[in-house]
């Protein structure tokens, strides 16, 4: 699935690439409308070594290592870039949010930190035909 933002599809990227979601699972306050919802990362495959490393590490548990967004990477309109964080250490850049979707994940990290809990959102790397990606389990942040 393809995410269109106000330019349309992001042509920046290869698109097996582009990363995959939608606004339509989320209801009005960019809650997940249910514990299934993921979110696929875009931007992996300059990443594709640092992904295999976590694969080959057998890393189970991976949760990830992302920042707010400031105010100027808002005015600039800069990617949202994910590390990811699995047992004792924390990865490299494992890809990007897609373009229209970083308020979601903003608003599951500001979800998580209202009610006192780690601020990491669950993920999985998955094998795709167009190599590895990771999927956020944003779902489980309802």
């Amino acid at each position: 699935m393809a995410l269109w933002n106000r330019r349309g599809v992001d042509d920046a990227l290869r698109k097996g690439d582009r990363g995959a979601g939608s606004l339509k699972q989320y209801r009005y306050n960019l809650t997940p409308s249910n514990a299934r919802v993921t979110l696929r990362l875009a931007d992996s495959d300059p990443h594709q070594d640092e992904i295999a490393k976590i694969v080959e590490a057998g890393e189970t548990q991976l949760e990830t290592a992302i920042s707010r967004r400031s105010v100027e990477d808002e005015r600039t309109d800069a990617p949202m870039v994910v590390r990811l964080f699995g047992g004792s250490r924390v990865t490299g850049v494992v890809g990007t949010v897609p373009r229209g979707l970083e308020a979601v994940v903003d608003e599951a990290l500001s979800r998580l930190d209202m009610r006192g809990e780690k601020v990491r959102i669950p993920a999985k790397v998955v094998k795709t035909r167009d190599g590895l990606r990771v999927d956020l389990l944003i779902g489980l942040t309802r």
